[in-house]
């Protein structure tokens, strides 16, 4: 059954009230390389605020119709929706919180075509370089809260977790937020919102009318995760990686809840870069948490991680299963030791400059066999190094198995070949084998069939 669209005018309130000859054309450029599709997509997501949507393309068929248009007016801009969800208006108005985060939207598009794609002072080639685009990018959309202290917990987890587990993720949020800590996703459903409702709890029941909401998106992710309707802030990022980041320099400490293969790589990501030497002093509270249930899911990656990167990583988080209050007061502990450690060296609370970041994991990886076959999959070398690499190989393999192009890819040119120690590659496959047992991979159990092999 199609959906219903209306059509319907927009003027923003107080923010981008105007916008150069040339900035509406960028937006409205259909061309190869141009803005349009990118600030459609994203739009039609965020007009699409609380659904429960996980297949961007279904989203995008549904409405095809939908179309956005800047209109530059004497005292400003409008934007012009046709056949837009109606959904999204109540009583002939467009809700107040969406209407906030389509122009979130157009804030971002802006920021980053003009300020940082097109600006030859930001050398996004360069470490350095990308974590200071980042930096621009949080900024101008007014995430950092300069007089405020370490109070941003980052919340990771899968978007189709189950009922159980969704439920707990907003125990946990509840007792965050009683404890006036703010939350921050990736902005969709599942352990995403979870988090965030119970929070709204937690803030209301302290009368803390100053807690936040902050989700990070980027383009290849929104259409398929819209924004849930908690979210009050915003931000869509260029790509995964400094989505990832942003994650890391923004937060002040991360939960993650039980998810899939997606999940997995956010945790590697973040043991590679606390496992850096130079890190190795830096707090950052890190908890893997669930209810009764997930508890199996966190001792198959616990057990991944110690045969692979070894206690070193081990030692940089805790599991805590079942038990919300623990969780929160761990988490509130750490942000103390967040505090102290800054403040001792004159550091911001806002954005995490200590931390370093190698190139490594700020560079987007295309698993083709060609770079899966250079993949160095062996103990020879540092464990933060390995777990960068192992990050990439699970992309790699989720890709061959679960990805429209990397099944394409693996039936064209064969298995993805790795050159890897034997017993990793068969911790990789036992683990991915769990997540299919565990319905948290979108395969039959029956058919999962490895789509590489050691060479």
């Amino acid at each position: 059954m199609k959906p219903e669209v209306i059509n319907i005018k927009v003027t923003p309130n107080g923010e981008l009230e105007v916008l150069s000859k040339n900035e509406v054309s960028k937006l409205l450029d259909t061309s190869q390389g141009g803005l349009y599709r990118t600030y459609r997509k994203c739009s039609l997501a965020v007009l699409n605020c609380g659904r429960d949507v996980d297949d961007a393309k279904m989203l995008l068929d549904q409405y095809a119709d939908f179309d956005i248009k800047l209109i530059q007016l004497e005292r400003g801009i409008r934007i012009e929706l046709a056949n837009a969800p109606a959904e999204s208006l109540v009583e002939g108005r467009m809700i107040q919180g969406i209407k906030e985060l389509l122009f979130a939207v157009l804030r971002d598009i802006i920021y980053v075509s003009n300020e940082i794609t097109d600006n030859p002072q930001f050398d996004t080639e360069s470490s350095e370089g990308i974590t200071n685009a980042i930096f621009h990018i949080l900024r101008n959309a007014d995430i950092f809260k300069s007089n405020k202290p370490p109070s941003i917990v980052v919340c990771w987890g899968g978007h189709s977790i189950g009922r159980t587990e969704y439920e707990y993720t907003k125990d946990v949020g509840y007792q965050l937020g009683l404890r006036g800590l703010d939350i921050c996703t990736g902005c969709g459903p599942g352990a995403m919102k979870g988090p965030m409702k119970g929070a709204t709890i937690g803030h209301a029941k302290q009368r803390n009318k100053t807690g936040r909401y902050i989700g990070l998106s980027e383009p290849g992710i929104i259409a398929a995760e819209p924004p849930n309707p908690i979210v009050s802030e915003l931000v869509i990022l260029p790509d995964i990686e400094k989505r990832l980041e942003s994650f890391v320099r923004a937060g002040h400490g991360i939960v993650v809840f039980p998810g899939g293969v997606g999940t997995l790589e956010e945790i590697l990501y973040l043991l590679g870069i606390l496992l850096h030497p130079d890190n190795k002093g830096v707090p950052f509270p890190l908890v893997f948490t669930g209810p009764e249930g997930s508890r199996d899911y966190f001792e198959q990656i616990d057990l991944f991680i110690a045969n692979t990167l070894g206690d070193e990583a081990r030692s940089r988080y805790e599991i805590i299963v079942d038990d919300a209050v623990a969780v929160a007061g761990h988490m509130l502990e750490g942000m103390r030791r967040v505090r102290k450690f800054r403040k001792a060296r004159n550091d911001a609370y806002y954005f995490n400059w200590l931390l370093r970041i190698d190139h490594e994991f700020q560079v987007p990886f295309v698993p083709t066999h060609e770079n899966m076959r250079a993949l160095q999959i062996h103990r020879d070398q540092p464990a933060n190094l390995l777990a960068a690499n192992l990050r990439r190989a699970f992309s790699g393999l989720v890709a061959g198995n679960v990805k429209e192009e990397g099944i394409r890819a693996v039936e064209e040119h064969g298995h993805y070949e790795i050159s890897g120690d034997p017993t990793i590659m068969k911790q990789m496959d036992a683990l991915l084998h769990s997540f299919v047992e565990q319905n948290r991979m979108k395969l039959p159990g029956s058919q999962y069939v490895p789509c590489y092999k050691i060479v």
